[in-house]
């Protein structure tokens, strides 16, 4: 009895007799995707972990069971049961084979076998020994998921959960820190939903007695984009529940709004208002109760509110008897100490590492671009149009496009990113000031191969209400006009713009809490994005290698910027951004010395703990994991050519961070993007000279016309073109049918008869690609 027969004819039913899935409010989910697996690049993720039961009862998740066969042992399971139960952050897990039932309880260390499975009651009795009312009464309030269409992400679930868990035992200040992209506007709104319909509230928070009244709930943050994306999140609640607080409608009314339940607004409002009678302004925010609001949502907390020297720290002081919840996606550091002293260590965190590797956002790479004008001193011949130069001064790249501008300089590298990237991808270009963003929309816009007038659009503050309508078209994912935005400091935030597919930073980013923000402008996932990539001119790449980043530190391995002729000493960085002169300094370079600037580029590849690898040390990393994978090349040939054998190589040396996407880069570092990816593995592990695919296929060949009939020789020289042509996917065993299709024109029956039972064709398929891999005369070492 195999595991589906154990499970349907056992397992299934010894959870029935217990209740689940009969009691009322439990319920059983069934092949629960836990994680999807990291994107790897052309398609595909790494292993996905799926939870063959999860026990739910009164919307809470509360155990797993993992299932075994009959005849498996008992407790096979409990490894991979006490995996998922550690990521879900659950108490219970259960392993069975439907002989008997192993329970671990992960809190007290327990183990052993029991019975039967415990009933809801029973299980919930076990997890939540102690009495606690509103836990029982958010718990009773089942999560707004659309009508069933909507399941939320396990971390989510958690998040939600420990900031309930902190509201009912009666905590006041708390935080959430979630990597940007991860959906913290989401838990903010199912924790809302949760208060609201549990009709929570501060008077009746400690009486003990049934709820009065509903919360009142503000949704504060510093920008009207983000006020905006909350109000449209969240359209669940009745429509007279919302109120946007917005001073024109203040100004019109005379008074702030009260009616409602969920308010949203944004610093500068509640900072503003009339002058009282000594001439100062009345913010409005003390229009309001100091008692009014139960509970405040501080989004991007880290930006200001909660730091003792803003002014914005006022109303989180003013209403004070609130519950105050802070958001944000940047870990503590010493530029944000005083948002965790104010709200106190995270309930919970997740990390960008843990979004990447888990499939929940996106990988990225780093090309790292150096020049030979990232610093500059004056040369007689060029010509100071505007401005006055310290001509004995070397200007570094703190100071272009603020005290001094060249723009050969910004034509050059806007030319280099052009031709590197693929224009009919979105991308979002950070630049120093809006008048060096206005400068390289136009670069943009006289070298894009798009005849579109609105390709490339300047948002910035400057912009105004226009700026704000193209970035609404550049986040529309059916749209593809504009294309590219260039910005200084909008776009660094609050931009939910999932199908950006490349970052470029021609500007210096100091603080590693914007650098994070702007990486995560990229991280969202959209159909068909494997990854994006960050053009880095400006070394920010450096941040990675800060402890504070979600990896240990590494020395960084920065190209070097290439030398002019008689070649210039690199002297130390200026001190921190001087202010800039009263005149931006303007130079023309002298004829024919834009002719000369030169670059060098390198790519840095990523490892799933976090951390950052140049290129050599991803090969010398790569070169000490191989023996853990074959012994030696005859054994990586053996397993290379059977498509089954292949495929657990290829996940295994995904898992250890080597995924196709980087063994494709490799590929181009070896100059062997011609070649197979079996070609990188030998040539690392063996200094086996890379062959190209078309060598590999004609050589083939010759092996396949001694082997095989007309018809299937026919068949294989079609299936080696496609090899040719697109690469080793070509000879996975899920590409069989599809190729079957696309040779005899969707009909399988032709392919029979031409090839033989389906079984034959399989081994045919199988079995030539040993002569693709064969030595062939390569040499061995």
């Amino acid at each position: 009895m195999n595991e589906a027969e154990t499970r349907a004819e056992h397992i299934d039913p010894a959870l029935a007799a217990a209740g689940w899935g009969v009691v009322a409010g439990s319920r059983i989910r069934r092949e629960y995707q836990i994680i999807p697996g990291r994107l790897e690049g052309r398609g595909r993720r790494g292993r996905s972990l799926t939870a063959d039961y999860l026990l739910v009862y009164r919307n809470t998740s509360l155990a797993v069971i993992e299932a075994k066969a009959w005849a498996e042992p008992l407790t096979l399971g409990v490894a991979q049961a006490k995996n998922y139960a550690g990521r879900l952050a659950l108490r219970f897990a259960f392993s069975a084979n439907g002989q008997g039932v192993y329970r671990i309880d992960m809190q007290s260390g327990q183990e052993g076998a029991v019975a039967r499975f415990p009933t809801p009651d029973e299980l919930w009795a076990l997890a939540f020994p102690a009495a606690d009312p509103w836990r029982d009464r958010f718990a009773a309030v089942p999560f707004e998921d659309r009508g069933g269409y909507y399941q939320g992400r396990y971390y989510q679930d958690i998040a939600i959960d420990r900031v309930l868990q902190a509201i009912a035992g009666g905590r006041d200040r708390i935080l959430l820190t979630l990597a940007t992209g991860t959906g913290k506007t989401f838990i903010a709104f199912q924790i809302a939903w949760k208060l609201f319909h549990a009709r929570w509230n501060l008077g009746d928070r400690t009486s003990g007695a049934a709820p009065s009244r509903r919360p009142r709930i503000l949704f504060l943050t510093d920008r009207n984009n983000l006020a905006d994306q909350a109000f449209n999140a969240f359209t669940a609640f009745p429509e007279d529940a919302l109120v946007r607080i917005r001073p024109d409608e203040i100004a019109r009314t005379g008074r702030v709004p009260k009616n409602g339940s969920i308010f949203f607004t944004i610093f500068q409002t509640f900072m503003s208002g009339p002058p009282d009678e000594t001439g100062e302004a009345s913010p409005y925010f003390g229009d309001y109760p100091p008692d009014f609001f139960d509970f405040i949502v501080i989004d991007e907390c880290h930006r200001g509110g909660a730091r003792d020297e803003s002014t914005w720290r006022a109303i989180l002081e003013y209403f004070a008897p609130a519950v105050q919840l802070g958001l944000t996606a940047t870990p503590k550091r010493h530029d944000n100490v005083d948002t965790y002293a104010y709200f106190g260590e995270p309930v919970f965190t997740y990390s960008l590492k843990d979004g990447i590797n888990d499939g929940f956002l996106t990988p990225f790479r780093v090309r790292q671009i150096a020049t030979t004008l990232d610093d500059y001193i004056y040369t007689p011949g060029d010509t100071v149009e505007a401005g006055e130069i310290d001509r004995s001064r070397r200007y570094g790249e703190r100071e272009f496009n603020r005290a001094i501008m060249i723009p050969e300089r910004e034509a050059y590298r806007v030319r280099l990113f052009m031709d590197e990237i693929d224009q009919r991808e979105k991308t979002l270009v950070f630049c120093a000031t809006q008048e060096h963003a206005l400068l390289v929309r136009d670069l943009i816009n006289q070298m894009k191969t798009s005849t579109d007038p609105d390709y490339c659009h300047r948002v910035t503050a400057d912009d105004g209400a226009l700026g704000d309508q193209y970035l609404r078209a550049f986040q529309n994912n059916e749209k593809t006009i504009p294309t590219i935005l260039t910005t200084s400091q909008k776009l660094s935030t609050g931009v939910d713009a999932r199908n950006v597919r490349n970052i470029v930073l021609l500007r210096p980013i100091n603080s590693m809490i914007e650098f994070k923000q702007i990486i995560g402008r990229g991280t969202r996932l959209y159909d068909g994005k494997d990854y994006f990539t960050i053009y880095d001119f400006v070394r920010a790449h450096q941040h990675f290698s800060d402890p504070q980043w979600d990896g240990e530190p590494l020395q960084p391995e920065p190209p070097g910027p290439p030398r002019p002729p008689g070649g210039l000493e690199e002297e130390p960085e200026p001190p921190p951004e001087p202010p800039p002169p009263r005149q931006t300094i303007r130079v023309k370079l002298a004829d024919g010395r834009a002719r000369r600037i030169q670059h060098m580029m390198a790519t840095s590849f990523w490892h799933p703990d976090g951390t950052p690898m140049s290129a050599q040390q991803f090969m010398e990393m790569l070169f000490g994991r191989l023996p853990d994978f074959f012994h030696d090349e005859d054994e990586l040939r053996a397993i290379w050519s059977d498509p089954e054998t292949r495929r657990k190589l290829l996940e295994g040396l995904a898992e250890s961070g080597f995924g196709r996407e980087q063994l494709a880069e490799m590929q181009k570092i070896i100059d062997a993007e011609n070649s197979d990816l079996f070609d990188v593995l030998a040539h690392v592990a063996y200094a086996v000279p890379p062959q190209t695919r078309t060598q590999r296929a004609e050589r083939a060949k010759a092996a396949i016309s001694r082997e095989f009939t007309d018809r299937q020789q026919a068949f294989l020289d079609f299936v080696l073109s496609h090899y040719v042509d697109v690469g080793v996917d070509e000879l996975d065993a899920d590409k069989l049918t599809p190729l079957l299709r696309l040779k005899y024109r969707d009909s399988l029956a032709d392919a029979v008869a031409d090839l033989g039972r389906p079984d034959e064709i399989g081994r045919v398929f199988r079995g030539f690609q040993r002569h693709l891999y064969d030595e062939g005369g390569a040499s061995k070492s």
